[in-house]
């Protein structure tokens, strides 16, 4: 192997954090204006990245309940299980995270994580539809803010429809 003095550089900023150095003391050290500089020349080994990984999660679990972590009931596992299908959508899945509540209801057409499912293409141009049919009837009434409404819930309708999902393989985004 053939070291460069620049090489000692990069392993003294690397063992000087790995054992404790704190990275702005390293910076004044190597005489860095920028603490940026001085970690472009600390190397992360992969054995460090998940050392550093398991004492987060050792942290985080000292400091949440230990009913978190204990092993799910079989009902609690069929309620996980069982979320999957109920994010199914008339016309497509949606991409929501696990538990989290939909505001949209069943407005998703509007939601950028609705996968349209291609079996329902039909769906989102019948919705297409009836949402310019409705946004026609609230400018004939005069009614501006259920035009303006209809008119984001039209601009998922669109996204998701099978126009924009026909040349890419998936909606436009």
């Amino acid at each position: 192997m053939r070291f460069q003095p620049h090489d000692f550089r990069r392993t003294f900023v690397t063992d000087a954090i790995a054992n404790g150095m704190p990275p702005h003391m390293a910076q004044i050290i190597c005489g860095h204006k920028d603490i940026n500089t001085t970690m472009g020349y600390n190397s992360v080994y992969p054995h460090d990245a998940i050392e550093a990984h398991r004492a987060f999660i050792a942290r985080r679990r000292s400091l949440r309940p230990a009913e978190e972590y204990r092993t799910p009931t079989g009902e609690e596992w069929d309620q996980f299980l069982g979320h999957f299908e109920k994010r199914e959508l008339s016309t497509g899945t949606c991409g929501r995270s696990f538990g989290t509540p939909c505001i949209h209801e069943h407005a998703c057409v509007r939601y950028s994580l609705l996968r349209p499912d291609p079996a329902q293409w039909a769906r989102p141009v019948e919705i297409r539809d009836n949402l310019i049919a409705r946004i026609a009837e609230a400018e004939r009434e005069g009614w501006l803010g259920e035009v303006a409404r209809l008119q984001v819930s039209l601009a998922g309708a669109e996204n998701n429809s099978p126009s924009s999902t026909l040349t890419t393989g998936r909606p436009q985004r």
